[in-house]
């Protein structure tokens, strides 16, 4: 079994800079190109191996993992009868989750509130991002060398380019110019990946930049229209949107490539995004439990990297569906992180795990994922005009300026948002005002005629049958004032 396993490697460049082992990366990447065609049963058995492993250090380093497995037979015990975790009891216990005993949740927290240190290795070893707040909890994850090497090859090996003959002859991308456009003020995984590959490439520090989805619209076109990206990597709303203003004339630049992410991308929003900005979209499926969950093939199929996690997709009683099935939610094991453990996380998405083969010859399962499904808002603009306003942007704010998570905003119509949170009494005041207040400066930002926030305070934020909550909801076609 040893031979599925890269050899340890204790060189890594993990100062100010950024944190990087290139001889780990170097084995992890040899096989992963050798288990892409590999056949099932070798998937199965690095799963394995890994799983071994995985549990051997956790309950070696993890507390609170060794309280949760005590009395099992771990090496005869499967996976499906190994207890389910969710993101709000590994963050209450934070301290006794990780197998470091230098990181606390405190320290952690204060660093990712420093947005001036966003891709800054912590304590000289490691790479910290936190997540927003879908399920209730605000996460933050911590990565060490052995795990970032994993996920840069999955990323730089298995994402499929409709160009492989220019990805042939330029390798580095030396001739792009790569836009990332999403959230860019705090500690996101997406954010901070992108430092990194500044941090480990200089020579992109020009050709790869990133703009912020909270500035408007017409500030965030003069940015890209001046850059002129060849490739944009965002989010699907983000790609609609600059679709719509394409189609308005507002680009002055056509990108070759559309790279998407974070959100549910649509049939229909790959078409119109396709056609109007004619260049080809390539999806994928990543978490900030684990950046690389799934890639997109040339087909149009989405495949799942089972040689370095497991997916268990599982019914409303955690019970598992069966293929084919859309699931109620889905456990996560990551195989690929020891620092902070995930066996049997409950991430809540809903995914279609797939029994037949993908015709692009790789044996790794092909999926379906239901992910985050927030509207675009249509709201009423200075001068009569129409302002897009991005669910992300709207939710990084409530997040980073409000300090809120568990939310849901909901359009009454083109310049009235109703707010509800579960909160009740003086903290649901508090809070209330906090988002009142962030949303009231974001809309002048934004360019809206005027905005009027209603609350609803004391009442349950409603959720879908996967559990997460539509966190951003536009009025339906046909109420409308």
């Amino acid at each position: 079994m040893q031979k599925f396993e890269a050899s340890k490697s204790h060189y890594s460049i993990s100062s100010m800079r950024t944190v990087f082992d290139p001889m780990r990366l170097a084995a992890v990447a040899l096989d992963v190109l050798a288990s892409g065609r590999a056949a099932p049963e070798a998937i199965v058995a690095r799963q394995k191996f890994r799983l071994t492993r995985l549990l051997d250090a956790t309950v070696r380093g993890s507390s609170l993992y060794r309280e949760r497995l005590q009395g099992l037979a771990l090496a005869s015990t499967p996976l499906r009868a190994l207890p389910v975790l969710d993101r709000a009891e590994l963050i209450e216990r934070f301290d006794d989750w990780v197998t470091d005993p230098e990181l606390k949740l405190t320290e952690l927290r204060a660093f990712t509130a420093d947005a001036t240190r966003i891709g800054e290795p912590y304590l000289g070893k490691y790479l910290v991002w936190e997540s927003s707040g879908t399920s209730h909890v605000a996460g933050v994850f911590v990565q060490d060398a052995p795990a970032l090497a994993v996920y840069d090859a999955l990323e730089a090996l298995r994402r499929s380019t409709p160009r492989p003959l220019q990805r042939w002859l330029d390798p580095m991308l030396l001739a792009e110019r790569i836009a990332f456009v999403g959230a860019t003020t705090g500690h996101f995984a997406s954010m901070v990946s992108m430092q990194r590959l500044r941090q480990l490439n200089p020579f992109m520090a020009q050709s790869l930049r990133c703009f912020s989805i909270l500035q408007a619209s017409g500030a965030l076109i003069d940015e890209l229209n001046t850059f002129a990206p060849t490739v944009i990597a965002t989010y699907p709303t983000v790609a609609a949107l600059l679709a719509d203003l394409a189609a308005q004339g507002a680009l002055h630049f056509k990108p070759k490539e559309i790279w998407t992410g974070g959100e549910t991308l649509s049939p229909a929003v790959r078409r119109h995004v396709e056609q109007v900005l004619g260049c080809v979209v390539r999806n994928s499926y990543g978490a900030s439990e684990f950046m690389s969950i799934g890639w997109e093939c040339g087909h149009g199929q989405m495949h799942a990297n089972t040689d370095w996690l497991i997916l268990e997709p599982v019914d409303a009683k955690g019970q598992p569906v069966p293929l084919g099935q859309a699931s109620h939610s889905t456990l996560l094991t990551n195989l690929a992180n020891f620092v902070q453990p995930l066996i049997r996380y409950d991430m809540g998405d809903q995914i279609t795990l797939h029994p037949e083969r993908c015709e692009c010859g790789s044996s790794l399962p092909v999926i379906e994922v239901r992910g985050r499904r927030d509207d675009p808002l249509l709201m009423a603009g200075q001068d009569g005009r129409q302002v897009t306003l991005l669910p992300l942007a709207l939710t990084t704010v409530l997040e980073e300026e409000a300090g809120v998570f568990d939310f849901q905003l909901r359009q009454q119509d083109d310049h009235t948002l109703v707010l509800r949170l579960d909160l009740q009494g003086a903290d649901a005041t508090a809070a209330a005002a906090r988002c009142v207040n962030a949303l009231e400066q974001f809309a002048v930002a934004q360019g809206l005629a005027r905005l009027r926030i209603l609350t609803e305070l004391g009442r349950p934020v409603p959720r879908g049958r996967s559990g997460k909550p539509q966190r951003v909801v536009a009025q339906r076609q046909g109420k409308r004032h």
